[in-house]
C-alpha cells in the first residue's frame, strides 16, 4: 500500500509499504477514504519530537471497513467508520471511566495511545490506503447513512471537533458565558464553533493570521488580531475590563510572543490576564515534557515562566490534556447529521495522497489560505 512516511525533519514522502492487515481477532481493516493533516503532526514533521524515521503519519482517519477479525461482533464489512485519534482498549480503568485518551493498555507503560504519533505507541498512522484498527468494536464509530455525503464533516470527529469541544468543557464554559480562544488553527476554530453551538454570549479568537481569523468571524466569533499584552487589552476593553468568563489554549508549546519569537508561556500568561477572577482555563494545545530544540533552557525540559501569582490571586482554575474523543464523538455526529454543526467548513485544500508532502510544506509554512488540509487516498 502507499503511505506518507516520515524520513526526518521537514521530509516526508509517499512510499510503498507492507499492507496493513488483521493481526488480532479484535482488529478491523479500514480502506481509508479521508485522512487529515493535523497541526500536531507539524511538531513531528519539524523534528520537534522523538517520532521515528520510517513510520507512517496520520491520526485523523475515516474510511470503509473491508475486513474484520474473528472476534468482532458489532462492526461489519461495508460500514463507514471514523476512528478517534486515541487508541483505547475499552476495558482498562481509565477507558471504563470514559478517559480513553489515557488508556492504560494500548501503550504499555504510558497513559494514552494514538495512531502515527510520537510517544503514543507503535500504532501506524492512517495517511495511507489501509489502516489496522485495534479493539475495533470499541474504537470505530459507525457513521449514519449520509456518511459519504457529509464525509468531510464526519472526518473531523476523529480529532479536531471533539478536541475543540473538549477545550470548552475543560474551561467550564456554560451557556451565556464569554470565552477567549487563543489560536485560530483548526482546533481553535473548532473550539469557536463549539462555543457558538453551546450558547456562548461572546467568543473571541486570538491570532495573527487574517485568513484564519476570517473563518472565525464566519462562525460568529470576534477576531482579535494581536498577541500578548495587545490581545489582552483588546479583550478587556470588549468585556468592560472584567475579562472573559473562561478561556481556551489551542496553540501549544510552539506559540510565539509579541515579537514573533517562540515562547511557550505566551498564551498561558495571556489567558491568566484576560480571564476574569475565578474563571476557568482549558488547555488542549500540545505541551510536552521534553523539547530539546526549544529556544530556552526551561522550555527544553517542558517548563515555562508561568504567572502563577496572578493565577492564584485571581482564584482561577486550569484543566488540561488531550480530548477523550469517544466521550463526545457520538453526540457530535448527531449535530452534524442534523445540520447543527459543519466542522468541514474550515477545509481549504483537498489533496491526493501523492500531494501530501506538498500539503505538509504549505501547511507548516502557514501559507495564506492553508487552514485545513485533507487527503484522499
Amino acid at each position: 500500500m502507499k503511505a506518507i512516511v516520515y524520513n526526518g525533519p521537514f521530509d516526508v514522502s509517499v512510499k510503498n509499504v507492507p499492507d496493513a492487515k488483521i493481526v488480532r481477532p479484535t482488529d478491523a481493516l479500514i480502506r481509508i477514504t479521508t485522512t487529515n493533516i493535523c497541526g500536531s503532526d507539524l511538531h513531528m514533521y519539524e523534528g520537534r519530537t522523538s517520532f521515528e524515521e520510517g513510520r507512517i503519519f496520520g491520526h485523523e482517519n475515516l474510511g470503509e471497513v473491508i475486513e474484520v477479525g474473528s472476534g468482532i461482533e458489532r462492526i461489519k464489512v461495508g460500514d463507514y467508520v471514523c476512528m478517534p485519534f486515541n487508541v483505547g482498549c475499552g476495558f482498562c480503568e481509565n477507558c471504563e471511566k470514559g478517559l480513553t485518551g489515557f488508556c492504560l493498555t494500548a501503550n504499555p507503560g504510558t497513559a494514552g495511545a494514538a495512531y502515527g504519533f510520537a510517544e503514543m505507541g507503535a500504532w501506524e498512522g492512517g495517511q495511507a490506503e489501509l489502516l489496522r484498527v485495534p479493539f475495533a468494536d470499541f474504537n470505530c464509530l459507525v457513521l449514519p447513512s449520509d456518511a459519504q455525503e457529509k464525509e468531510e464533516d464526519y472526518v473531523m470527529l476523529s480529532d479536531i471537533f471533539p478536541t475543540g469541544w473538549h477545550a470548552t468543557e475543560l474551561a467550564g464554559m456554560r451557556p451565556g458565558d464569554s470565552v477567549a480562544i487563543y489560536g485560530a488553527g483548526p482546533v481553535g476554530l473548532m473550539a469557536a464553533h463549539s462555543a457558538v453551538i453551546k450558547g456562548a454570549s461572546q467568543v473571541f479568537v486570538v491570532d495573527t493570521h487574517a485568513d484564519r481569523l476570517a473563518l472565525a468571524e464566519k462562525m460568529g466569533a470576534t477576531a482579535i488580531n494581536a498577541v500578548g499584552e495587545d490581545a489582552v487589552e483588546k479583550i478587556l476593553a470588549l468585556t468592560n475590563g472584567r475579562g472573559t468568563d473562561c478561556g481556551c489554549e489551542c496553540v501549544g508549546y510552539q506559540c510565539c510572543n509579541r515579537h514573533g519569537h517562540e515562547d511557550n508561556s505566551a498564551t498561558m500568561n495571556s489567558l491568566v490576564a484576560s480571564t476574569k477572577a475565578t474563571g476557568g482555563i482549558g488547555v488542549v494545545g500540545v505541551f510536552i515534557p521534553q523539547d530539546p530544540n526549544a529556544a530556552s533552557e526551561l522550555a527544553k525540559v517542558g517548563k515555562m515562566p508561568f504567572d502563577f501569582g496572578s493565577f492564584w490571586f485571581k482564584g482561577q482554575s486550569i484543566r488540561t490534556g488531550q480530548a477523550n474523543v469517544k466521550a463526545y464523538n457520538r453526540q457530535l455526529a448527531r449535530l452534524i447529521a442534523t445540520g447543527k454543526a459543519q466542522p468541514g467548513s474550515i477545509i481549504s485544500h483537498r489533496l491526493s495522497l501523492e500531494e501530501g508532502p506538498d500539503g505538509y510544506r504549505h501547511f507548516d509554512d502557514r501559507d495564506d489560505g492553508w487552514t485545513k488540509v485533507i487527503l484522499k487516498p
